[in-house]
């Protein structure tokens, strides 16, 4: 399987797999990004989560990819971070197209909203320790995540 080689991050290259958003250029402007979020299970609370992800060895080998069925998930970076995101659209036998596997570059100060039933890697920092929001919706049911191995597939950085 070809590297992948991440491209950078903006909201028109990213629309099929969900949301870019940006901290606003201008102080005191308050910018939404809430058309990305969803949540299709009636009655599911929202899970804010907070973590230090730590970096992944370089080069970077995806080696699992995972989808949640029933909600977006967010992505807020809490610091300036370089990080990549891999995700690859769905097949018509509801697994991941492998083969069309993209990959992203964030600018500093940018997050993503993945539409729900978007498949990606696992949160993937590249050089040191970040701190990261994640918004999604969960019941911690069987049905919240599905994370399957793959043949590992490099990214070219």
């Amino acid at each position: 399987m070809r590297p992948l080689v991440p491209r950078p991050l903006t909201a028109e290259a990213f629309a099929p797999y969900g949301e870019v958003f940006a901290v606003p250029e201008t102080v005191g402007v308050r910018t939404s990004f809430d058309k990305g979020l969803a949540n299709l299970k009636p009655d599911v609370p929202a899970s804010l989560s907070i973590i230090l992800a730590a970096p992944v060895p370089q080069p970077v080998a995806v080696e699992v990819i995972e989808r949640h069925v029933f909600t977006s998930q967010s992505f807020v970076p809490m610091a300036t971070a370089r990080w990549v995101i891999v995700v690859a659209p769905g097949t018509a036998e509801d697994g991941p197209d492998l083969a069309a596997a993209e990959a992203f570059l964030p600018a500093p100060g940018q997050g993503i909203t993945l539409a729900p039933g978007t498949w990606h890697a696992p949160l993937t920092v590249l050089d040191a320790p970040a701190p990261f929001a994640l918004l999604m919706w969960r019941d911690y049911g069987p049905d919240d995540e599905e994370v399957i191995p793959i043949p590992a597939m490099a990214v070219a950085l």
